[in-house]
């Protein structure tokens, strides 16, 4: 399996493992979530056909900024901008610039944020105007399946708990391509920790979810085949048949009440 292009080597976490916060950490995390909730909820209310993706960009680095906390994206691994912005087969890791937004567009936005040394990671696609009904089926199930794997992030639960909800569901809502090169991630200490989490997989396997730990699930799901290529920028990932794609994200705590959305208003 291919790590996303994001991933980071991480010292802190044992092979396999996860770090556990600190009630100290976790309250920055949800600081942290916070912010990048807010940022994406801006990013929702003024995106609109004739934008270029730099100019969301712009904005949401000032909000971040004047929120208090760094761009999480900005200058990682050499990434360039503050958001991830990936149009239509575009999948993730799209790189802000002149590109005009056009209305039928389906937009992804991908945000983190860092406060006191702790993350907060996010992913939206929205529409850019009317589009066809099977691009906003396809930002229904890709959400749903979000949701479903959260649903599963309880104390004593598997990582193949999360895989497995979030394939089930996608394949009860009809024949999607779910992506399998990139996948979700532990994070707190560090954008990306162990244990990656696939948006397909067996329950009852791998690392069992202890109280302190948190993750990022994101399923990637395409109108079409699973596969993807990367573009010459060497960032950007797009559909291998040119499909429309959709990326849904949220940062998740595992607690004894069960599963702490932190990016979530």
């Amino acid at each position: 399996m291919q790590e996303n292009a994001f991933s980071l080597s991480v010292a802190n976490a044992p092979p396999g493992g996860a770090t556990v916060k600190s009630p100290r950490e976790l309250d920055l995390m949800r600081e942290a979530g916070r912010i990048v909730a807010l940022t994406l909820k801006h990013m929702r209310e003024v995106l609109e056909p004739g934008m270029t993706t730099r100019d969301l960009d712009a904005i949401a680095e000032s909000d971040i900024r004047g929120m208090g906390a760094i761009p999480a994206f900005k200058g990682y691994h050499g990434f360039p901008a503050t958001l991830c912005i990936s149009l239509n087969d575009q999948i993730v890791h799209g790189i802000p610039g002149d590109l005009v937004i056009k209305k039928g567009d389906l937009v992804s936005i991908d945000c983190g944020a860092i406060v006191g040394g702790l993350y907060g990671d996010a992913a939206v696609t929205v529409a850019a105007g009317e589009v066809p009904a099977e691009s906003l089926r396809l930002l229904e199930v890709t959400e749903g399946s979000l949701m479903a794997g959260i649903e599963q992030v309880r104390v004593g639960h598997r990582i193949g708990d999360l895989s497995a909800a979030i394939q089930a569901y996608i394949e009860s809502q009809g024949d999607y391509g779910i992506v399998r090169e990139y996948v979700g991630h532990g994070i707190g200490r560090a954008l990306h920790e162990d244990p990656q989490i696939p948006n397909f997989g067996s329950s009852g396997r791998g690392l069992a979810l202890r109280p302190g730990m948190a993750v990022a699930i994101e399923p990637m799901v395409n109108l079409g085949t699973h596969m993807t290529r990367t573009l010459d920028d060497d960032w950007t990932v797009v559909t291998a048949d040119g499909g429309l794609s959709a990326h849904f994200e949220h940062t998740i705590l595992v607690t004894e009440d069960g599963p702490e959305i932190t990016t979530k208003l």
